[in-house]
């Protein structure tokens, strides 16, 4: 039986599907599940205003309500520096009054002096992406050198198939050369950016001009280097992996070096074979179709029909070394493997380093890193990802929760294994299933950390992919979650290391001029600032919260009024959420990065016209472009 047989999809109806539903085709989960704690959860609209969730009876602080701190308007404003901008769906980008933005890099734009300029009439070679700003751009970080040159990193997620070869009839690949092309726009991209007469933009042939393709060899570290399961016929030794691809998020260390995220990478393998039957590991992880890049038929290292193993070598978080063209990445497998959305590094009291992540599908888990060693400026920081514990969450209804270790003792798997089928870890302890787990930040003025929660249409119906149950309660408080929430939590005695943790909802998302339950949101959402699907999250300097969505942009029925992707400050003192800058149409808006002088702030803005209806930011019938813009205050004072 062929694949697509087996799934009841055609290639054009799975074509159409976003990530998560691409993977729920291909690995349905079952329709009904039976969990006796789901009773008379939805909750009341009003049960939030009064500052607490009715949890099976217990109370839990929801939206910080009872513990905001009241300010004046004036303070409020003074804190914020803006005034709110209004939800539209505006083929732009709309900023605050005051502000300006501009367009610093997209999709296509060449790196070296000798690669032509994007053709928005082919969309370029394979040759002439490996050298040019990758497509989808999403997390990014900003370094500086020691003169002061600025180094921009951004992960290249995925390719918008339709838009990559739109030059095509059928928007699909037909030569092996649109395949590469394809292929060589993920990745990652480093280049150097500079102002010249108030413009950002890429300095061609700088020598930090780099593109990281699926191809670029990469060290594996930690517990799974040399496993039996990470070999392949091309690696026997299963210590390099080639390329990364499909990078969420990301992170950087102290030490000065970018950290790159593998989310859904399940979608590039597919066996050639008739007949293939998944493994145990390979359905967890949803190892069975590619999603129509094609990279199996030019690389046979994505065809599982012969190579079982190549895809238990993705999924991890990639260490790069921006300062240094030359080096070689290092996949940190000691960080586990999952769909990562970003990883958030903190330097702990004692010198630890812990770092948390996120696993972005409809019912999967939070999960934390600690390491052995200690972080000391200067020293030797290789082991720091290598040698470590990892840890799943696990909510509990009043408030408090504990992390999980995720060790040989506790889990009876092998370091090895641990790392490599990490979910499958997490799932025999028990850690809390969530709805989908996207960006964590910590706040850089207390021991204080947030996770975005997207949305899960599956929350309290169907299981995970490995059979767990999702019931309604703590974190998760509603029933087929389609707005999304963000859950913070503080450490035990403000120890990142500590096992236990205390936590509340910071905001639940919602539509209040459509619903009066709990799916017209907290408190502390409003007409004025709605929206649904918070997915990046990030502090500035002064501890407030910047939060981007990528979320549903019909701006009809259930999310009337929510109008386009946009991006939100919170201030987590009093709870207060303002709309700083609204996207164009079809976009995400994803990743953030300051300017040294911290007066510019780099926003991403990826996939728009995703469905046809956006020509941004060319305009008139250009081909959309993913692109970072960069923002400013009219009168040049710092942001952020």
């Amino acid at each position: 039986m062929n694949i697509n047989t087996k799934i009841g999809l055609s290639d054009a109806e799975l074509d159409e599907l976003s990530f998560d539903n691409f993977d729920e085709a291909i690995n349905p989960k079952p329709e009904d599940c039976d969990f006796d704690a789901i009773v008379e959860q939805a909750l009341s609209r009003r049960g939030f205003m009064g500052g607490v969730l009715a949890m099976g009876g217990v109370a839990v602080l929801g939206a910080s309500t009872t513990a905001l701190t009241p300010i004046s308007a004036e303070a409020a404003d003074n804190r914020f520096g803006f005034k709110a901008v209004s939800a539209n769906t505006e083929d732009t980008i709309t900023v605050p009054e005051g502000y300006n933005w501009h367009v610093a890099t997209r999709w296509g734009d060449p790196l070296f002096s000798d690669v032509p300029e994007f053709d928005h009439a082919t969309r370029g070679t394979a040759a002439s992406q490996a050298r040019s700003f990758g497509d989808n751009n999403d997390g990014m970080s900003l370094f500086t050198d020691k003169d002061g040159r600025q180094i921009l990193v951004a992960n290249n997620e995925y390719t918008n198939r339709s838009v990559m070869w739109g030059n095509n009839p059928d928007g699909k690949y037909v030569t092996d050369d649109d395949i590469n092309k394809g292929k060589n726009a993920h990745g990652l991209t480093a280049c150097e950016l500079k102002e010249v007469d108030g413009k950002w933009g890429i300095v061609k042939d700088s020598p930090y001009n780099r593109r990281f393709t699926p191809d670029e060899p990469m060290d594996i570290t930690g517990p799974a280097r040399g496993h039996a399961m990470m070999k392949t016929n091309a690696d026997p030794d299963g210590v390099t992996a080639l390329g990364t691809f499909n990078n969420c998020g990301n992170g950087r260390t102290p030490w000065g070096t970018y950290l790159a995220c593998e989310e859904n990478f399940n979608g590039y393998f597919h066996p050639s074979a008739d007949g293939f039957e998944q493994t145990a590991e390979q359905k967890r992880y949803g190892i069975l179709k590619d999603r129509g890049y094609g990279w199996w038929k030019v690389d046979e290292r994505f065809d599982l029909s012969k190579e079982s193993n190549e895809a238990n070598r993705h999924g991890y978080i990639t260490e790069v070394d921006p300062y240094d063209p030359k080096s070689k990445p290092k996949k940190r497998t000691a960080l586990g493997r999952c769909k990562h959305e970003n990883a958030e590094v903190v330097v702990n009291s004692d010198g630890r380093i812990a770092i948390y992540m996120g696993d972005d599908e409809r019912g999967e888990f939070l999960y934390r890193y600690v390491s052995d060693g200690y972080y000391a400026e200067g020293g030797n920081t290789d082991e720091l990802m290598e040698k470590g514990t990892l840890y799943a969450a696990k909510f509990a209804a009043d408030g408090t929760g504990k992390w999980l270790a995720l060790t040989p003792e506790t889990t009876g798997m092998d370091q090895a294994t641990i790392c490599m089928f990490t979910r499958m870890a997490a799932s025999k302890l028990g850690a809390t299933t969530m709805d989908r787990p996207e960006w964590v930040t910590a706040n850089p003025l207390k021991a204080e950390v947030y996770c975005a929660l997207t949305n899960n249409k599956n929350r309290g119906l169907k299981t995970n992919a490995g059979g767990d149950e999702t019931p309604v309660g703590g974190p998760n408080p509603r029933e087929a979650n389609k707005y999304g929430q963000i859950v913070r939590w503080w450490p035990s005695a403000g120890d990142h290391t500590a096992d236990t943790f205390r936590w509340d909802l910071f905001v639940m998302a919602g539509n209040p001029t459509v619903h009066q339950d709990a799916n017209g949101g907290s408190s502390n959402v409003n007409e004025g600032n709605m929206f649904n699907s918070p997915d990046g999250l990030s502090f500035d300097n002064k501890g407030l919260l910047w939060i981007q969505t990528d979320g549903n942009y019909s701006n009809e029925e259930d999310f009337a009024g929510q109008g386009n992707n946009q991006m939100l400050i919170g201030d987590p003192t009093t709870g207060e959420i303002r709309r700083f800058l609204v996207g164009p149409r079809e976009a995400e808006i994803t990743g953030i990065a300051w300017a040294a002088d911290r007066r510019t702030a780099f926003v991403g803005v990826q996939h728009p016209g995703e469905r046809g209806e956006s020509n941004w930011p060319d305009g008139g019938d250009k081909t959309p472009r993913s692109s970072i813009v960069a923002v400013r205050r009219d009168d040049g004072a710092a942001m952020g």
